[in-house]
Parts: structure tokens; sequence; C-alpha cells
């Protein structure tokens, strides 16, 4: 019987956090959407606007007998970069903030160790928002597992493309075969 459980979590275009939690064993479901804001419901086009107050991230449902919240929190906390605020990349504004969503207090927890054990290979302070879940609302279809159905696009080919690549490198042991 599998222990499955919830995680929220965002750190710049959700197209390249999707990428990368999907090829980790033990992850079920992943939706891209938005989340903290306060709007209900908006569309793609809004929130790329800045004046909804969401951010865009994932949602994951994860066999946490497979992988743990820690490891996958380990994984989204180097795979993007936590230090800088509304910004990854070319990305610029507060819908590409680096977030997490905890479901309940085991995993805000569990996030304050994992910001403190990653602080080490960051120069530049964490400025990952840590706060509770409230309410995600799903991306459009044609954001639902981007990566995979657009391989051949010029930004997944320039900006996922790299972070797949060091998630292979960094953590072989935790992917699918």
């Amino acid at each position: 019987m599998k222990n499955l459980s919830t995680a929220t979590f965002g750190g710049g275009c959700f197209w390249c956090v999707e990428a990368v939690i999907q090829r980790l064993k033990g992850v079920e479901t992943i939706k891209s959407g938005f989340s903290d804001g306060f709007i209900k419901n908006p569309a793609y086009r809004e929130v790329c606007t800045g004046r909804t107050g969401h951010a865009e991230v994932i949602q994951v449902t994860f066999d946490s007998d497979i992988i743990s919240y820690h490891d996958l929190l380990t994984v989204f906390m180097t795979s993007h970069d936590p230090t800088t605020l509304n910004r990854q990349g070319g990305d610029n504004g507060t819908q590409y903030r680096s977030i997490v969503l905890y479901h309940n207090e085991l995993q805000k927890k569990i996030a304050e160790q994992v910001f403190e054990e990653v602080q080490t290979v960051y120069t530049d302070p964490i400025v990952t928002q840590l706060k509770p879940f409230e309410v995600f609302y799903e991306a459009e279809d044609y954001h639902q597992d981007y990566y995979n159905n657009n391989q051949e696009a010029r930004y997944c080919q320039l900006v996922i493309d790299p972070k797949v690549q060091k998630l292979k490198k960094m953590y072989a042991d935790k992917l699918i075969s």
C-alpha cells in the first residue's frame, strides 16, 4: 500500500520545477499551477502580469515510503536558485518567487531543516518563502507535462535541459530508471 503525501512549492517557471521533480522515484502525480495569490482561479495570462499575487508552483503527490519530503525538498532547493528574490534566470516577477507551501507542521519543520542544510551550498542567504498552504489552482492543460511534450522548444533546450542534466548528475540514485 502506498503512503501518499502532498507537497506544493515553486522556484521560478513551473515548467522547470515540474521537469526536475517528475523524474524522481516515488513521485505519483504532478500538476503545474498557481498558489499564494488573492484572486480565485486565475488564468496564466493574469498571473503573468504579477498583479494576482500568485506564484507559479507545482503540486506533487508522492509516496513517502519511496522518497521523503526531506529528500524532495532538498532536490527542489538545489535545482533552482533560492537566493534570488522574485527571479530565476531571465524570468522576473513575484510569480517566479521561490516558495514552499507546507501542508502541516511536520512539513514546516522539515522545510526549516532543509533550508538550514542547503544554506551551506549558497554564498547568499536563502530567500525562499515558507508559508502555510491554502489553495492550489491548476494551470491550463498546455502547461502540464510541458518539458516532456516540448523538448524541441528553445526554452526547454536552453533553460530546462541544463536543470535536468544537473539533476541526473547530482541525484542519479533518486531517478526513475
